[in-house]
C-alpha cells in the first residue's frame, strides 16, 4: 500500500493505524509526485492507494488528479480517496475509470469509526466500490446542471465570455470596471470547480460548461 497525505502527524497517524490492522505500508509521501514515484518504484507490490485530495504545491486537486492518472496507467489499481473536500472536477473521472471497480471516496469528518474506515478500505482493496453519500449527492447536483451556483450577473459574464468578449469589452457591455468583471470571473471558475492547472484554459472549459446547459 502507498499513503499520500500533505499532513505529517496524519499521514503518521493512518499509516500506524494501517499497520495496526495488518496492512503494510510500503511508502507514506506527502505530496502527488511522490505519490506517482513511490507507486512506479514499488511496482507491483502495490496493492491499494490511499490518497488525500489537496496537496503541494498548490493544495488544489493534485492527489485526486494523480489517482486518475494512476489509473489511467494501471487499470484495476484501487484507490481510496480520503479527503475533507468534495472536488468534483477530477472526482467522476475517478469514479468512472476500470468501469468504477476497485475505487473509494470518504470525507474524513464523516468517518464515525475506525473500523469502518478499514472495512471500507479492504473492500477497496478487494475490488469493490466504496462512495460517500455526500460525495454522490454533490457530483449529481453538478451533473444536473452545473451553471446553478452562478448568480444572474456571473451567467451574464459567462454568456459575453461564450461569444469571445475580452474582460474589457464585457467591462464595456455591462458598464462596470474591468476589475468588476475579473471578480466575477473569478467567482465563476471557482463556482464551476475549474482551479488554476498549467495544462488547461480555464475560460474554455467554462465556455463548455456553459454551452452544455
Amino acid at each position: 500500500m502507498v499513503l499520500a497525505e500533505d499532513s505529517v502527524l496524519l499521514r503518521e497517524g493512518v499509516a500506524g493505524l494501517l499497520a495496526r490492522f495488518g496492512h503494510q505500508v510500503l511508502a507514506a509521501v506527502g505530496d502527488a509526485d511522490a505519490l506517482l514515484a513511490a507507486v512506479a518504484g514499488h511496482g507491483p507490490d502495490v496493492d491499494v492507494v490511499v490518497t488525500d485530495v489537496r496537496m503541494p504545491p498548490g493544495f488544489q486537486d493534485e492527489g485526486l488528479h494523480a489517482a486518475v492518472r494512476l489509473r489511467e496507467e494501471r487499470p484495476g489499481l484501487p484507490v481510496l480517496v480520503l479527503s475533507q473536500y468534495v472536488q468534483r472536477a477530477y472526482a467522476a473521472d475517478l469514479l468512472d475509470s476500470g468501469d468504477g471497480t476497485g475505487v473509494g471516496y470518504l470525507l474524513k469528518d464523516r468517518v464515525g469509526q475506525v473500523e469502518e474506515f478499514e472495512a471500507a478500505l479492504r473492500e477497496v482493496a478487494a475490488g469493490g466500490t466504496v462512495v460517500d453519500p455526500e460525495v454522490v449527492r454533490q457530483l449529481l447536483r453538478r451533473r444536473r446542471d452545473p451553471l446553478a451556483r452562478l448568480t444572474p450577473r456571473e451567467r451574464e459574464v459567462l454568456a459575453l465570455i461564450a461569444e469571445g468578449k475580452s474582460n474589457g469589452a464585457i467591462a464595456r457591455t455591462l458598464v462596470v470596471s474591468e476589475a468588476a468583471v475579473g471578480k466575477h470571473i473569478g467567482g465563476i471558475l471557482t463556482k464551476l470547480d475549474l482551479p488554476p492547472a498549467d495544462d488547461v484554459h480555464r475560460r474554455v472549459l467554462a465556455v463548455l460548461a456553459y454551452l452544455r446547459s
